[in-house]
Parts: C-alpha cells; sequence; structure tokens
C-alpha cells in the first residue's frame, strides 16, 4: 500500500497554472486570498459592497494580466498591489479626498506617549476607517502598506509634502480619538495591544 502525501500548491505553481486560464486555479486564488483582499479594499472603501466590488475587480484583473506577475516574488504581495490599486482608483472615481496641504502641519509630530500603550488592532483598525477619505488613504498607504511619500505622491498625483501633510493630520486625529476612548472610563481600560 502506498501512502500518498498531498503538498500544498505553491504561489508559483498557482501562479502559472492561473496564467494557463487554469478555473480550478483560478478558484483557488479566489479562495485563498479573498479574505484578505477584502479587507484590504476595505481599510480604503467604507462601504463593504463597494469594497467587495472593488476586490472583485482587482480579482479579474489579476486574472487577466497574471502573466505579467514574472513568477518572482510574492504572488500575494502581487496581488496586494493589484487590490491597492484599484481602491484608489475607486476613490479617484467616486470620492473627493480632499488632499489639502498644510506644510507646518506636515512637520508637527503627535506625542504618543501620553496614551496607553494597548489597543486591540480591530478597535484601532476601526478608527483608522473613521478618518476622512484622504487622511485614511494616506495613513493606509504609508503605515499599512509601507509606500514612501514620494511613491505615495505618483500614486495619488500629489506633492509629497501634502502626503506628509495628510499622514501628520490622520495621526493627530487617531490621536485625538484615542485620548478620547482613553478618558472614557471603565472601557477604555481594557483595551489592549499596540501603541500606533
Amino acid at each position: 500500500m502506498r501512502l500518498r502525501i498531498q503538498k500544498s500548491t505553491t504561489e508559483q505553481q498557482l501562479a502559472q497554472r492561473c496564467a494557463k486560464q487554469d478555473p480550478k486555479a483560478q478558484r483557488e486564488v479566489y479562495q485563498r486570498y479573498s479574505p484578505l483582499m477584502l479587507s484590504v479594499c476595505m481599510r480604503y472603501i467604507k462601504d463593504e459592497s463597494e469594497a467587495e466590488e472593488t476586490m472583485i475587480n482587482g480579482f479579474m484583473k489579476v486574472f487577466e494580466k497574471v502573466d505579467q506577475f514574472g513568477f518572482s516574488g510574492s504572488f500575494e504581495g502581487w496581488i496586494r498591489r493589484i487590490m491597492v490599486n484599484e481602491a484608489l482608483m475607486y476613490l479617484r472615481r467616486h470620492r473627493n479626498m480632499n488632499l489639502a496641504v498644510d506644510v507646518e502641519a506636515a512637520d508637527l509630530e503627535p506625542d504618543y506617549n501620553s496614551l496607553s500603550d494597548h489597543l486591540e488592532a480591530e478597535d484601532l483598525l476601526n478608527l483608522i476607517q473613521e478618518l476622512p477619505v484622504g487622511y485614511r488613504t494616506v495613513f493606509n498607504l504609508y503605515a499599512i502598506e509601507g509606500y514612501s511619500h514620494k511613491e505615495i505622491a505618483e500614486r495619488l498625483d500629489i506633492t509629497e509634502n501634502t502626503s506628509k501633510s495628510q499622514l501628520s493630520r490622520a495621526r493627530t486625529l487617531l490621536q485625538q480619538q484615542l485620548s478620547k476612548m482613553e478618558g472614557t472610563g471603565p472601557q477604555a481600560s481594557h483595551l489592549k495591544t499596540k501603541r500606533l
């Protein structure tokens, strides 16, 4: 009797099968990555159905352009970049991001020392969702996706100072919201996890 060990399909294998338009591979990619990619889209787009539609459009692009992946590096990372681009295109088409320049504010860094060291990740994500669209977009691109201000400026067609200003304002608003949570009594005292 032979024992067969099933190996999980690697990202590279999935990408190669998707490049051959293999529907099973496409379904597996969607099932494997859609929960994460929906959360990526929802960081930029508040409405869940619009975020889901953006994610689906993103996956259509993934399957159309998978041959551009190059089959090196992280397939998940490549998919994520497509989702971020789709979310940014959605925002350009449907929202005014109100990216205003305030050079003085860009140089001010809020003081986080007065805040508790702990905060639930979900609470922080909810606070980020409440930021105005422009602030939220720049904050997500910088703090979560890891883009530089130069890259953000290029993607959003703004100046680097505008990107810095939006990030500074986002951080200031988050600090104010966190300070309010700190001052709300018993509920605030059991917030745990990480600092901004």
